[in-house]
C-alpha cells in the first residue's frame, strides 16, 4: 500500500478517529488505526469494541492495500509537520514508512486482518435528518447522563423514535432531561434504543452545526450514524430504559417566569460559597422576588435576589445548584419557565416559548 497526500488532507480523519482508540488496550491492534487503499479513497477506521469510527478521504491511491499503524503515534507526526507540507505514506510488511520532505518515520506495523471490524448492521429502523439537529438533541440532553453507575442502563442516552418525533432522554436518578424534534418516520409504534456515552462523546465530536444530512441505522445491537465521509457505530446498551413520562411533574400551580442568563449568572454566583460536597442552594420565591442563598461548613454565606414573574404562593426549597445551571445551560431561549408544586417536589424547567424541551430537578433537603 502506498499513497501520497497532503498533512491537512490526512490530519482532519485522522483527528476524528484518533478519539475512539484507547491510549491503553489489552489488544495491541486496538491501539492502531487501520487505514485502507482502494480505488478511489483512503479509508481509516479506529476502535475499541464498543465504538468504531471510520473517516474516508477521497483520491486514487497509488497502490492498494491495507495495514494497521499505532494511531496516536501517526496523528502526532501528521500534527508536528509543516502546514500544507506532503505526506507519503507506504506500508511493508511489518512496517509503515511516513515521509514528508527530508523527514522519514519508520513504525510498527501490524496485519490489517487481526483488526476487529463491526459486521455490517442490520438495520431495523432508518432515518435521515440534518446534522445540526441531531447535535442539538443531544447537546441540550447528554449532560444529565449518569457517569459510572451500577444502573447500566442509565450511563447512556436513550433514542426515542415514533412517527412523528425523534427524542433524546438523559437521567442520572436526580435530575432529567429531554428534547424532541418533529419528524416524519414510517414505524409503527415506539422504538427505543440506548446509545453508551462514549457513542455520545464522539458523536457530539463528529456532528457539525449544518444542514447537511446524517442517516440513522438502528439494528438490534448497534446503531450506525453516516455523515458524507464520516460513519460512526456503536454498541447499544442492553437494558431497560426507565419510564420517563412518570418522571415529568404535573400540577405545578407555582410559575416562575425569569430571564435565563440573569438567573444562571446569580446562581453561579452563590454556588461560590455552597458546599463543595453537595453543591446545595435554597431559593425563596416571594412575589415577583427571588432570593438564592447558599452556604458552606466553614459558616461563609451567599445571598442573591433579583426580580421574577412570580404571583403564587410564597415557597423555600433546596436544589443542587449544578443541576439548575445545566439545565439552564441547555435551554435554548431567552426566558424560562420553572413549575413548582411544594418543597419535596421535583420542579420542571422549560423555555418559555417552547415546550420541545423539558428539564426535571429533583430537590434536595438543606
Amino acid at each position: 500500500m502506498k499513497f501520497e497526500t497532503s498533512r491537512e488532507t490526512l490530519l482532519k480523519p485522522l483527528q476524528q478517529v484518533v478519539g475512539v482508540v484507547e491510549r491503553r488496550q489489552t489488544m495491541p491492534v486496538l491501539s492502531n488505526v487501520l487505514i485502507q487503499a482502494e480505488g478511489e479513497r483512503i479509508r481509516l477506521t479506529g476502535t475499541d469494541l464498543e465504538v468504531e469510527l471510520s473517516a474516508q478521504i477521497r483520491m486514487p491511491a497509488a497502490v492498494a492495500g491495507a495495514v494497521t499503524v499505532p494511531a496516536r503515534k501517526l496523528f502526532d507526526i501528521c500534527r508536528s509537520l509543516p502546514e500544507a507540507a506532503s505526506v507519503v505514506v507506504e506500508a511493508e510488511p511489518d512496517r509503515v514508512t511516513v515521509r514528508s520532505g527530508k523527514s522519514r518515520f519508520r513504525l510498527m506495523g501490524l496485519p490489517a486482518d487481526n483488526f476487529p471490524l463491526i459486521d455490517e448492521v442490520k438495520a431495523v429502523r432508518s432515518f435521515s435528518l440534518a446534522q445540526q439537529e441531531l447535535r442539538e438533541l443531544i447537546e441540550r440532553t447528554h449532560f444529565s447522563m449518569a457517569q459510572q453507575d451500577v444502573r447500566y442502563y442509565l450511563n447512556g442516552l436513550l433514542l426515542e423514535l415514533d412517527r412523528h418525533h425523534l427524542r433524546t432522554v438523559a437521567t442520572d436518578g436526580h435530575r432529567l432531561a429531554l428534547c424532541e424534534l418533529p419528524i416524519e418516520a414510517p414505524i409503527d409504534g415506539v422504538q427505543q434504543v440506548i446509545v453508551p456515552r462514549k457513542g455520545v462523546q464522539e458523536l457530539l465530536r463528529i456532528l457539525e452545526p449544518t444542514e447537511d444530512q446524517v442517516n440513522v441505522q438502528i439494528g438490534l445491537n448497534h446503531i450506525r450514524v453516516s455523515l458524507p465521509d464520516v460513519r460512526l457505530t456503536s454498541k447499544l446498551i442492553d437494558g431497560r430504559f426507565p419510564d420517563y413520562k412518570r418522571v415529568l411533574p404535573t400540577g405545578g400551580d407555582k410559575e416562575l417566569v425569569a430571564d435565563r442568563d440573569s438567573l444562571r449568572q446569580a446562581l453561579a454566583r452563590a454556588s461560590i460559597l455552597s458546599n463543595e460536597k453537595y453543591r446545595g442552594v435554597r431559593l425563596s420565591l416571594g412575589k415577583d422576588r427571588l432570593s438564592i442563598q447558599a452556604h458552606n461548613p466553614e459558616q461563609e454565606e451567599a445571598e442573591e435576589e433579583m426580580e421574577v414573574e412570580y404571583r403564587a404562593e410564597p415557597i423555600d426549597i433546596g436544589f443542587n445548584v449544578t443541576y439548575l445551571m445545566d439545565a439552564l445551560s441547555a435551554v435554548p431561549g431567552g426566558a424560562i419557565v420553572m413549575r413548582l408544586s411544594d418543597a419535596n417536589s421535583s420542579c420542571l424547567i422549560q423555555d418559555a416559548s417552547s415546550a420541545h424541551c423539558k428539564y426535571v430537578v429533583m430537590p434536595m433537603r438543606l
